[in-house]
């Protein structure tokens, strides 16, 4: 049947069964998201079949430990030609090194050139957030993008989530009904299964009430906290797809995605005063560095955008309990 022929890899049974061991590492003590381990296994598919290509033969796990740093470099060279940029080299490259060196540690295999290659430079990215008007008429507006009200307040919700915790929107989908009321501070499972605990403000916790209030659904603890229309767990591509429409019903810019409002959290609350540390235990990040780009991003209070998206919430409210009231006087 057309699209469903799966190509086989062109290297030997041993590198297979060890490519195999590394997968269940990555998933199993890694604990690397689906979607990083899905790059990671594509990048080295990627690798292990330009090896065949490069040398002519299936390799074994032999042949990979004699490779030169010049055939690492023939690999680079091929994807660049592929029109990869310096970003996807460095993640392609850091997939091969973390299966050269899982076969070193299960002594498979070693292979010293790769160590010795230097990573694709990258360009110095800095983070992209909102303005604090900007992220405050996101969280408002999204509820326009929808005309049933539970669905309105569930986008409100996920984007207060977001812009009020510092959330990314994996750790915001994956929470369940048990989680919620939320109380001052939430346990947030972050990448590689590392638990933080990040303070809960009042608005933020006003926003899930209101959504849990109308929602359709009665679940357990145990099940999705953010649901569909169907009634399933929330999906990502749903929270993208109302920044983008964001994006074109307020002139927002190309980068105001849902993660630009956990930027725009960082960058704001520095502004405010917030030190680094502790906004990187906030974020989850594993390294300050990593939080230090926030510094070169200036950017107005983040208490700001909290006091008008609480007066906006408190507006809402009041709004939605007169037309109640209207409804109730005119059925009378």
């Amino acid at each position: 049947m057309a699209g469903s022929v799966h190509l086989i890899p062109h290297y030997a049974r041993d590198v297979a069964d060890a490519v195999a061991r590394w997968r269940t590492w990555l998933h199993s003590e890694r604990r690397y998201s689906e979607h990083t381990l899905t790059g990671y296994d594509r990048d080295l598919t990627g690798f292990l079949d330009f090896v065949a290509q490069h040398k002519g033969q299936a390799p074994g796990l032999d042949d990979l430990g004699a490779l030169r740093a010049m055939d690492f470099r023939a690999y680079l060279a091929r994807r660049r030609g592929d029109g990869l940029g310096p970003a996807s080299l460095a993640r392609a490259l850091s997939a091969v090194r973390s299966f050269f060196r899982f076969c070193e540690r299960q002594d498979l295999a070693a292979n010293a050139a790769i160590h010795g290659l230097r990573t694709p430079k990258q360009p110095h990215g800095v983070p992209k957030p909102l303005t604090v008007n900007e992220a405050a008429a996101a969280v408002e507006d999204v509820a326009i993008l929808s005309d049933e009200p539970w669905v309105q307040a569930r986008d409100v919700a996920v984007l207060t989530l977001l812009y009020g915790c510092g959330l990314r929107i994996a750790e915001a989908l994956a929470l369940n009904r048990g989680q919620a009321p939320l109380e001052d501070s939430l346990m947030v499972r972050g990448k590689g299964g590392k638990d933080r605990l990040v303070p809960v403000l009042s608005v933020v916790r006003r926003a899930v009430d209101a959504y849990l209030a109308l929602c359709p659904y009665v679940l357990g603890p145990q099940e999705p906290l953010f649901l569909g229309v169907r009634g399933k767990r929330l999906n990502q591509r749903i929270v993208r797809a109302r920044m983008q429409q964001l994006r074109v019903t307020m002139g927002l810019p190309p980068t105001a995605t849902p993660h630009a409002l956990r930027h725009s959290f960082a960058t704001h609350l520095l502004a405010g005063g917030g030190d680094l540390r502790t906004i990187q235990e906030l974020l989850g990040h594993a390294s300050l560095s990593t939080t230090q780009r926030y510094t070169e991003v200036s950017s107005e209070h983040l208490l700001d955008v909290y006091r008008k998206a609480q007066a906006v919430a408190e507006k809402r409210r009041q709004t939605t309990s007169n037309t109640h009231a209207e409804k109730e006087k005119g059925g009378r």
